[in-house]
């Protein structure tokens, strides 16, 4: 997801991504407390550097899932992000579902993004808003940071 804001930030265009299919859930899943690595599905970008992002602007991303990187799918996730605020940086505001053999859980954050290319994208927390099957009524937050190609999605759905 963080690659795909940059790409908005630096291109002022959305991200248009395909889902994968679950092959396994991680051993961990029924724990309070897991780490995943996200890698994003290639998509279609539009590419137009000539116009800045405007509220209202949309992307969606679509990552495959690992316990480890360069181990096994796990899982997949998919989400859409909107511009709520323009300016540097912007704001914008995302809902993802992380897509697990046990169950979905769901999650949103508002992030504030620099536009430059230059700038360091921030770790951010995503809130848990909710879950099915195995994580049902999960709460909680996801912590995620760039890890090279990946991201690092460190859930604590506890209390």
């Amino acid at each position: 997801m963080l690659r795909s804001i940059r790409t908005l930030g630096a291109l002022g265009a959305g991200l248009a991504a395909a889902t994968a299919l679950v092959t396994a859930a991680p051993a961990s899943a029924q724990e309070d407390d897991f780490t995943l690595y996200a890698r994003e599905v290639a998509g279609d970008e539009e590419e137009d550097q000539q116009q800045a992002p405007e509220v209202g602007d949309t992307f969606s991303f679509a990552d495959d899932l690992f316990e480890e990187k360069g181990g096994d799918k796990v899982g997949r996730d998919g989400g859409a992000c909107t511009v709520v605020r323009t300016g540097n940086p912007l704001d914008i505001q995302c809902v993802g579902t992380f897509v697990l053999t046990g169950g979905q859980i769901t999650a949103q954050v508002l992030m504030t993004v620099p536009l430059e290319e230059s700038a360091e994208l921030p770790a951010f927390d995503a809130s848990v808003t909710g879950g099915t099957g195995d994580y049902r009524g999960a709460s909680g937050q996801i912590h995620i940071t760039e890890d090279g190609a990946y991201e690092k999605l460190d859930f604590d759905l506890g209390d």
